[in-house]
């Protein structure tokens, strides 16, 4: 018959992770009022970050599903964003490529961080775990459909 189907590898899950993120960008940006954010293009390193921190949780919660409340793994969640935020923005910030800014912000940590938006990380993190990784690790992958090769009828006038 075939084989099994199989889980997605981390290269395809982080692929998903990457494109989630993006979107989720684009659509948080259009929320809070940019101008043009669908306009401008996401930097490559975005892909990167976002694969990266969505395997990261993915980790968390195979590690603390069973050990964990929801509650505890969205704070770790939140925890892992903020890592990520604050050291891909410290490593672009060097090279002068780091795309945003948050000093005007009241509770900010060397303008690469803002402690205002753990709320939307808090919803975010709990609709990601919940809608994406749970369902991505859910996926199969199975072999293609296969057609088997069938005589086309023939058509004839028999008995007329």
């Amino acid at each position: 018959m075939g084989s099994p189907p199989e889980p997605l590898n981390r290269l395809i899950r982080s692929y998903i992770y990457a494109i989630h993120g993006y979107f989720l960008e684009k659509i948080f940006a259009a929320m809070v009022g940019d101008d043009s954010p669908f306009q401008r293009a996401g930097s490559p390193g975005s892909f990167l970050v976002y694969s990266c921190c969505g395997l990261t949780m993915e980790y968390v919660y195979l590690g603390l599903r069973t050990e964990c409340c929801l509650l505890t793994r969205c704070v770790l969640y939140i925890l892992c964003i903020y890592s990520w935020e604050f050291g891909t923005g410290g490593l672009l910030s060097l090279v002068g490529a780091c795309p945003w800014d948050y000093s005007e912000y009241t509770y900010h940590l060397m303008g690469l961080v803002a402690l205002e938006y753990f709320l939307f990380w808090f919803v975010g993190s709990l609709l990601l775990e919940k809608l994406v990784i749970c369902n991505t690790l859910r996926l199969l992958l199975a072999e293609p459909w296969k057609t088997e090769k069938k005589r086309m009828p023939r058509f004839e006038l028999k008995d007329d």
